[in-house]
């Protein structure tokens, strides 16, 4: 099934994107009319997501819902990152800029956060805000799209226990991006699906400039390429980021990201780009308790989808998760 293929990598944009555990929308590969022109392309892509599920394991997309009348809120725009959390829809926000804090951007998550943590993250919601034509494959199957709905709201109260882990640096607390992104992967596969991951140096994070400003080899940066078991590669770009102290003992903050997927063996299948976004809000309760919730949007890319102007920018699956922190160490 083609359309298929769109589910599996979209997926895998949502685990790894801030990544979490992600879940996400099964989004159009081709119009009919493209697919009609382009099909070897669309072969060679087939032959990629083939090569990935190989070794990965994916899950499904929301539940649909009314496009019409949706309330829609713009992260760069809004003036409470919080009320990004109860929007019925998103509009993704512009890229940030590169070099704003001289080659050490990140998200500085409260201090509050430094260690490491056991974790619970539950799916409570899953929809689809601008409905079903956006999720069916090439054609706009609504039968694709209907099945792989009802296979995502299984996953609705089926609670996922993983370790995270927040670092101190020079400049705040930030996600230790290696270590959360293996953790996340396997255990929302549900078995172990990394065979490694590393940081990569981009304009606005990089080690050079951490390690001239004073900071440590081992401080997060922004960008991440996963190598999975399977013949396949993901690399991940932090495009935009915000963060709010709500009061003493509560934070928000969203990113948006950009991942490419690709093969690392001899085959010829372009890289598939996935673009979304995470919206973080924590509560502290104690010294070693923290309670949040997390919602996952996925969007159209432009290099990617048919699709993506009518969408006008706006995002084509929600997710929202409850989260409940231990810590550990």
């Amino acid at each position: 099934m083609r359309g298929g293929y769109r589910n599996s990598l979209k997926n895998l944009s949502h685990f790894c994107l801030l990544s979490f555990a992600m879940v996400s929308a099964l989004t159009p590969e081709r119009t009919k009319f493209e697919y009609a022109n382009n099909k070897l392309n669309v072969d060679r892509r087939e032959a990629l997501t083939k090569s990935i599920a190989s070794g990965m394991v994916y899950s499904g997309i929301m539940a649909s819902s009314s496009f019409l009348g949706i309330q829609t809120v713009e992260a760069a725009t809004t003036k409470n990152i919080a009320d990004l959390l109860n929007a019925e829809t998103l509009t993704m926000p512009p890229s940030g800029r590169a070099s704003e804090f001289q080659g050490v951007d990140n998200t500085y998550f409260p201090s509050w956060m430094e260690g490491e943590w056991d974790v619970r993250q539950t799916l409570t919601s899953c929809n689809t805000p601008l409905g079903l034509k956006f999720l069916g494959g090439p054609n706009g199957s609504e039968e694709i799209a209907m099945k792989t709905i009802a296979e995502q709201k299984e996953k609705i109260g089926i609670p996922v226990n993983l370790q995270l882990r927040w670092a101190k640096t020079k400049w705040g607390v930030c996600e230790d991006r290696v270590f959360n992104l293996r953790q996340r992967l396997d255990a929302f596969a549900g078995r172990k699906v990394v065979a490694s991951v590393e940081y990569a140096d981009v304009g606005g994070s990089n080690r050079k400039s951490v390690l001239n400003l004073g900071g440590k080899e081992s401080d997060p940066l922004q960008t991440t390429v996963v190598y999975y078991r399977g013949p396949a590669a993901q690399k991940t770009f932090l495009l935009s980021h915000d963060e709010e102290s709500v009061d003493a003992g509560s934070w928000a903050a969203y990113e948006t990201t950009r991942s490419i997927f690709a093969l690392t063996n001899t085959n010829t299948a372009p890289p598939i780009t996935t673009d979304s976004q995470v919206v973080w809000y924590l509560e502290k309760l104690d010294d070693n308790t923290v309670k949040g919730k997390l919602r996952l949007a996925d969007y159209l890319n432009a290099q990617s989808d048919t699709l993506y102007f009518e969408s006008r920018n706006r995002a084509v699956s929600i997710s929202d998760y409850t989260l409940e922190l231990k810590k550990v160490i």
